[in-house]
C-alpha cells in the first residue's frame, strides 16, 4: 500500500501544499471554512497520517526528546524510563528511547541519529567514552542531561543518587552488626567518579569506626570475565571477609549464584548487602538487604531538568543528588562471637 503524502492531500482538496501544512498546524486565520472542509475530507478519504516530527522540522521545537540508556531491560533503568516518559506526557512531549548495550560506538550513533531527528534535548546514561562528542552537541545548542553515572566531572547537568552517603550508610550498617572485615565488590572505579564516590563512602565509614582499610578486601568484577578472585577462595582464606558489599545488581546476582553453587549460606556463613533492589527479592529463600535507589524519581527529575534547559538555554548547570535508603531483609545478621 503506497504511503499517502502531503501533496496527495493537496491535490485532492485542490489547494497548495502550504495550505494543507497550515491546516495541520492549526493556522486558519486566512483560510475559508470551505477550504478547511475540503482539506478535512481529503485527509479522511486518503487516511492521511502526518508525521509529527517532520511537521515540526522547521519549527523551533519538535516536542520530542531522546533517551539513551545502556540496557533498557535493567530493573532500575526501566523504571527511570517510566519516570521520564510520565513527565514528558504530562508536558506534551514525546520520548524516543535508544539502547546501546554498553557499546560506545552505538552510543555515538544514537547521539547522531537523535541530533539529525532534531530532538529538543537528550537524556543519557553515558559510557564516558563520548564526552567530547557530547560536548560538541551541547556547543551546537542541544541540551543534554546525564543520569546514573558521572565519569570525569565534565558533565554539566546531571541527576545522580547520593552514592557516597549510601555507601557510607551501608558500610556503617554492617559495622553496627559487628562486621569489620567487609569485602567491597566493585567494577573498576579509578576513572568513574560515581563509582569512586561509593568507594569513598565505604572508606569514610571504616575510618569513622577506626577500622583499617585492607586492600585485599577490595575485589573487582568485570561484566565480561566476572570476579577477579572467586568468592569461595576468599571465604577459605585466613583473613576471610564476614560480609560482602556489592556495588551493582549484576555483581549481586553473580555472587548469589556462586554462593549457591558452593552451598555457602547467607547470612549464616557470610552477610550480604547490595546496591540496587532485586526484582521479586521477597520470594528469595533469603531476601537480600539492599541500598534502594529512586530510579522513577531520577527519571522525572532528569526530564524536568532537560525541559527547563530546553525552555531556557541560559540556565546555570545543575547537579542534583537523590537520596537512597536501606531496605533491610534477611541477608545480614549480627556477627557471631568466636
Amino acid at each position: 500500500m503506497a504511503k499517502v503524502r502531503l501533496v496527495d492531500v493537496a491535490q485532492l482538496a485542490s489547494v497548495s501544499k502550504s495550505t494543507v501544512s497550515q491546516y495541520l498546524n492549526g493556522r486558519f486565520d486566512y483560510m475559508s471554512k470551505e477550504t478547511q472542509i475540503r482539506i478535512r475530507a481529503a485527509i479522511k478519504e486518503l487516511d492521511y497520517v502526518p508525521n509529527p516530527i517532520a511537521r515540526n522540522l522547521k519549527a523551533d521545537k519538535t516536542k520530542t526528546i531522546g533517551v539513551i540508556v545502556r540496557d533498557i531491560t535493567g530493573f532500575d533503568t526501566s523504571r527511570t524510563i517510566r519516570g521520564v516518559d510520565d513527565f514528558c506526557k504530562n508536558n506534551d512531549y514525546n520520548a524516543l528511547i535508544y539502547n546501546t548495550d554498553f557499546d560506545p560506538e552505538t552510543e555515538a550513533k544514537s547521539l547522531e541519529a537523535l541530533y539529525q531527528m532534531r530532538v529538543d534535548g537528550i537524556i543519557i546514561a553515558s559510557s564516558g567514552k563520548n564526552n567530547q562528542l557530547i560536548a560538541q552537541y551541547i556547543k551546537k545548542g542541544l541540551p543534554i542531561v546525564h543520569f546514573q553515572l558521572e565519569h570525569d566531572g565534565s558533565e554539566k547537568n546531571l541527576i545522580l543518587s547520593d552514592y557516597r552517603q549510601a555507601a557510607f550508610d551501608a558500610t556503617e550498617y554492617l559495622i553496627n552488626l559487628g562486621h569489620k572485615r567487609i569485602c567491597f565488590m566493585t567494577q573498576d572505579f579509578k576513572n568513574v567518579k560515581s563509582r569512586n564516590e561509593r568507594y569513598l563512602g565505604y572508606v569514610t565509614a571504616l575510618e569513622k569506626h577506626n577500622i583499617s582499610l585492607e586492600p585485599e578486601l577490595i575485589q573487582y568484577w568485570q561484566r565480561e570475565t566476572g570476579f577477579e578472585q572467586s568468592p569461595k577462595s576468599m571465604l577459605e582464606s585466613t583473613a576471610a571477609p564476614t560480609a560482602f558489599f556489592t556495588q551493582h545488581l549484576a555483581i549481586t546476582t553473580e555472587l548469589l549464584t556462586h554462593l549457591n553453587q558452593e552451598n555457602i549460606g547467607i547470612p549464616d556463613d557470610v552477610s550480604l548487602i547490595g546496591f540496587d533492589d532485586i526484582p521479586m527479592a521477597e520470594f528469595f529463600k533469603v531476601p537480600v538487604t539492599v541500598i534502594k535507589q529512586e530510579p522513577y524519581i531520577i527519571g522525572k527529575e532528569a526530564a524536568k531538568l532537560l525541559l527547563e534547559n530546553i525552555n531556557d538555554k541560559d540556565r546555570h548547570s545543575q547537579k542534583i543528588m537523590i537520596s537512597c535508603s536501606i531496605t533491610q531483609r534477611q541477608s545480614c545478621s549480627a556477627l557471631k562471637s568466636d
